[in-house]
């Protein structure tokens, strides 16, 4: 019974790892599929088609003005806007 409440206590404590872990791997093949040109950035065009719901925020990510964003300013927002 010790045995099973500590594999239990592990689990808990492992699930958030994993789910960031999903969550980020989603995140990435999300992107490459959305990024057409396969050049690591996404323009407002394919972020629209691939992922609408980023294009919603586009503006806020490209702080730069750019006209794109790059995977590590989507992490970037993401950590930065997580509740």
């Amino acid at each position: 019974m010790k045995r099973l409440s500590l594999l239990f206590a592990a689990l808990l404590l492992a699930a958030p790892v994993f789910a960031q872990s999903t969550m980020q791997q989603k995140l990435e093949a999300r992107f490459a599929a959305a990024d057409a040109d396969h050049d690591g950035k996404l323009t407002p065009a394919e972020a629209q088609t691939g992922m609408p719901r980023l294009y919603a925020h586009f503006d806020e990510i490209d702080t730069a003005h750019k006209g794109y964003v790059t995977l590590a300013e989507i992490e970037q927002y993401l950590v930065q806007h997580q509740q």
